[in-house]
């Protein structure tokens, strides 16, 4: 028996047990096992006191994700800023590992490591090592069960920790993991060491055969403990080598024995028969052999397939390595050939098997996608809609005309086509309710309330003529004003004459051209300042306050008001003066206010935000991956368009990316209230709503039939009341800025003055949207531009729907003439200069500016507005499609209709009105709606063919998501 083998082992074992002397120990720390502070600061002055002297720092986890999902596994951050000093972070839906760390110039950097397959509801062990700290360049490389799959060189250094151990936050996330139906077995972070030493914490030998490691493993882990786990896997490699050794020992025995031979043959040459060098065969098993004259007298033939060499020693080739399977892991290399795996789950192909390089280069295999909602009989209820991708599948909600859902099956539902008889007026149609009630909708240029219609000549929501109607709705009420849209009817003096028509608002014998309180009386028309208001209606009489702006809505104007946001601080030492916040706090100490700084994180006193679009320079990345106006930094679905920013349960994750919206443990595609908490998932009716959300589905307090977004507490009613004034022509002074007034209640908006261009935008963003109103201009005077806008971002990016009455040159041809022609125009503004004189002259031109403005569509009439009449206007905006359809009604004749547009410029934003040199516009009868999912859920081939019923304000509205009455409730 050879007892070389054993006896090196023996003396390796000593010395690994021993120590090696002047070895430097490697401090591992176990993140799981930090229980409080004090523990956390103890590792956290290990780290920082690494990061100063050691070259190599180890992230080392066995983790378990379901498919597609994960999350932050490891970070290090600032209590004060939340900086990010390092995290960690899985992407189980692109397959990559994210690190964030942040550079010396306090900007943070992103790392993105490939190919990191742990998102598949199994174990896996993933190693990060970060290298090179204290160099001028670093290295990320990432282990995936124990193998690496990808690196990357030349990274910035990382910044040290504060030397202050309480300024840092250590989180993981084995919570968040759990709730996902994940886990996190173990977390360590091990400073300093080596690959191999870092493996060895979680069970991962980086060379040999890993199941032959297990095996020993297994019977010597009771005894040995988890520190000697990896020794003794570098012992069996190295026992390992010395076998394959002593094979290469015996094959030189086996030449050396042929040449004795020779020699042997040569002394007594001619005395014996000559003998065939071939026997015993010296060649490879399997491999010819003949005889030679030539040294050492024979010849050997070629390799067996699948291996290669000189016919006397033969090695197996790794066909695996030209990638002939559907994976690499799906490869099985054998001595002489190859195998490949079956095909994934949801994948279909014929098995493979092989031998040699050149077969495996030109034979592939081939695993091609099983359509479930094909092949397999009702893989989703009836009637629900089957989304097949690539392995797997998806069941989704109800088809249309059905309700339900994946859980209750999906049902009939009753529709107008099933009525019998119709209930609604000759001039109305008939629509379905979110809750399957029938209501029936004044078509545009007609008012009631839907069983009774009579004409809308300013279609305002007010009929002509007052109208017998049973319920005494008071949209059946005469209009006061019935050519002159004013969809809150306000009468100041109560003289059966609307404000906007009558010509002595308040009755007080001073016509309103004159008056200086057109709504209040007041003879005598006493004003004590030098605005444009009279003492008896200005909320400042001794300050001047043109604006009238009374933020806290007290009576008192915020030009003589000590407290403007009415939250009990003096404005003098209030942190956020118009914007309430008792609390004062301001995370960044800049002297703004959380409650109002456009970077509450980051110090930036003069508060600057160029672009409008409410996050301030100082942290204005500009960075937008899903284009839906949110930077990356703020945005809670980052790789998918999501304006609105729901998040209904307040977990970070916004709901258009969150399987679960409400955090009940039901997945939507099976939660009978997606919105609200209902883990017994109760439906008495067994309609498949959910009791809990049956009339309110987002639990907001507002009935679905009155909600202009069902599915978002957020949003409940058109309110424009809060917005926020953009010029886009900030320095010009041929005109003054836009002169914004807002009634009923939000729904109406009024601008007098003859302006440069500019916006009133409301602070709702939203993602898909029916947005529609009347505009009317109520002079013969000017003939310039009246619109609305929506897709708004920021001051260079939004949509705008613009029209013109007249062809006119722009009277400024610097910086380039802009011609301006009589026709509906839809522009996507994408503007690299901003707020200024080339934005105001491109968006005077009808036509494409590069650079700035892109016409997506004009009207082909070439026809302008006319003075004094009414128009109705509609819009569907799907963002995350591109979709886009404008509709224009002069009473109830459409006169105007884009079709379908596709463009992505802009997904999603906020809505507002436009105005550009033209007086006396009313915006009337406001009304919008979130509707994001019914496009989507058709093939573009319908798309042209209209979306659900017009309403009594020509709005598109389908049956799957609800209607609002004629009169927008």
């Amino acid at each position: 028996m050879d007892w070389t083998v054993p006896v090196l082992v023996s003396l390796l074992w000593v010395r690994y047990s021993a120590g090696v002397p002047g070895e430097a120990e490697v401090q591992v720390i176990d993140v799981l096992s930090l229980q409080d502070s004090r523990q956390s600061v103890a590792a956290l002055e290990k780290l920082s006191a690494g990061l100063d002297v050691l070259s190599d720092l180890y992230v080392m986890s066995m983790l378990r994700l379901p498919a597609k999902l994960g999350g932050v596994l490891l970070g290090f951050y600032s209590k004060q800023d939340n900086r990010k000093y390092l995290e960690l972070a899985v992407m189980g839906k692109i397959n990559k590992i994210l690190v964030r760390y942040v550079k010396a110039d306090g900007k943070l950097h992103t790392v993105n490591l490939q190919n990191a397959n742990v998102a598949d509801g199994r174990t896996h062990s993933i190693i990060l090592r970060l290298g090179g700290l204290q160099r001028q360049h670093a290295h990320m490389e990432l282990y995936v069960d124990c193998r690496l799959v990808d690196s990357s060189e030349d990274l910035p250094p990382l910044v040290p920790l504060p030397r202050d151990a309480d300024l840092v936050e250590v989180r993981h996330g084995q919570k968040a993991y759990t709730r996902l139906q994940g886990a996190v077995e173990s977390l360590k972070v091990a400073l300093g060491g080596s690959v191999a030493k870092a493996g060895a914490l979680i069970d991962c030998p980086f060379q040999g055969d890993s199941s032959n490691y297990n095996t020993v493993n297994g019977d010597v882990n009771s005894i040995l403990g988890d520190h000697t786990k990896a020794l003794i896997g570098q012992l069996i490699i190295f026992n390992q080598i010395l076998g394959e050794l002593r094979q290469d020992i015996r094959e030189q025995v086996k030449e050396m024995s042929l040449i004795r031979n020779t020699i042997l043959e040569c002394q007594i040459c001619g005395f014996h028969e000559p003998r065939s060098r071939c026997l015993p065969n010296p060649c490879f098993k399997g491999v010819s052999c003949m005889d030679s004259m030539q040294f050492p007298g024979y010849i050997c033939g070629p390799c067996p397939p699948g291996t290669t060499g000189n016919g006397t020693h033969c090695d197996d080739v790794n066909e695996c390595e030209a990638w002939p399977c559907f994976s690499s892991e799906a490869c099985v290399n054998s001595i002489g050939g190859f195998s490949c795996k079956p095909c994934p789950p949801g994948l279909w192909g014929a098995p493979l098997v092989g031998s040699g390089l050149d077969y495996a280069k030109t034979h592939k295999q081939e695993c091609l996608d099983i359509d479930e909602c094909v092949d397999i009989p009702e893989v989703c209820v009836p009637n629900s809609v089957c989304i097949n991708s690539v392995g797997s599948y998806k069941c989704g909600g109800c088809k249309p005309g059905f309700l339900g859902n994946q859980t209750m099956g999906c049902y009939p539902r009753k529709s107008c086509n099933t009525l019998t008889f119709n209930p609604c007026d000759a001039n109305a149609h008939c629509a379905m309710e979110r809750n399957g009630d029938v209501s029936c909708r004044c078509n545009v240029g007609w008012a009631g309330n839907g069983n009774t219609c009579g004409m809308d000549t300013d279609i305002d929501g007010y009929p002509d003529r007052a109208l017998p109607c049973m319920d005494n709705n008071k949209h059946c009420k005469q209009d006061n004003c019935v050519f002159t849209p004013n969809s809150g009817q306000e009468d100041a003096d109560g003289d059966g004459i609307g404000d906007q028509c009558d010509e002595d608002a308040d009755g007080d014998g001073v016509k309103n051209v004159e008056d200086n309180c057109r709504l209040v009386p007041n003879k005598d028309q006493q004003n004590s300042d030098s605005d444009s208001f009279g003492d008896a209606c200005d909320n400042c009489p001794n300050v001047p306050n043109n604006d009238q702006r009374d933020t806290d809505v007290n009576g008192q104007g915020d030009a003589c008001d000590l407290d403007i946001d009415g939250d009990g601080i003096p404005n003098v030492i209030d942190n956020c003066a118009k914007v309430p916040n008792p609390m004062q706090t301001d995370r960044d100490r800049d002297g703004v206010g959380d409650a109002c700084d456009s970077c509450p994180e980051l110090s930036d006193p003069t508060q600057t935000d160029v672009d409008n679009d409410l996050v301030g320079d100082a942290c204005d990345t500009n960075q937008d991956m899903d284009g839906d106006g949110l930077q990356d930094s703020r945005d809670n679905c980052p790789d998918l368009p999501n304006s609105s920013q729901l998040d209904s349960d307040n977990d970070g994750l916004g709901d258009d990316c969150d399987h679960d919206d409400d955090n009940d443990g039901v997945l939507d595609d099976h939660d009978n209230c997606r919105l609200v908490v209902n883990p017994n998932q109760k439906d008495s009716d067994m309609n498949g709503v959910g009791d809990v959300c049956e009339d309110d589905f987002d639990n907001d307090a507002v009935l679905d039939t009155f909600d202009v977004c069902p599915e978002s507490a957020e949003v409940t009613l058109t309110d424009f009341r809060a917005y926020q004034t953009v010029v886009l022509d900030p320095e010009g002074d041929a005109q003054i800025d836009p002169n914004w007034v807002v009634l009923n209640r939000g729904m109406e908006i009024v601008q007098t003055m003859n302006s440069d261009p500019g916006l009133a935008v409301g602070y709702t963003s939203f993602n898909g949207v029916d947005f529609e109103g009347t505009f009317h201009i109520n002079t013969v005077t000017d003939d310039d531009y009246v619109g609305f806008i929506f897709g708004y971002q920021d001051s260079s990016s939004f949509y705008v729907v613009m029209w013109k009455q007249t062809e006119q040159a722009y009277w400024q041809s610097t910086p380039f003439r802009a011609v301006a022609q009589p026709a509906l125009q839809l522009k996507a503004v994408k503007s690299q200069t901003g707020p200024g004189e080339y934005l105001r002259n491109a968006l005077w031109h009808t036509g494409n500016t590069p650079g700035e403005v892109t016409l997506l569509w004009k009207d082909p009439r070439n026809m302008g507005w006319k003075d004094k009449t009414s128009y109705r206007w509609q819009l569907s905006h799907r963002p995350q499609v591109g979709y886009i359809r404008v509709k224009l009604f002069e009473g109830s004749d459409m006169v105007a209709d884009s079709g379908v547009v596709i463009d992505t410029t802009m997904r999603g934003g906020r809505l507002g009105v436009f105005c550009f040199s033209q007086e006396n516009i009313i915006w009337s009868n406001l009304r919008y709606r979130c509707n994001g999912r019914n496009i989507l859920n058709q093939s573009p081939s319908v798309w042209n063919e209209g979306n659900g019923n017009i309403d009594g304000n020509g709005f598109v509205w389908s049956e799957e998501n609800g209607n609002i009455d004629g009169n927008g409730f």
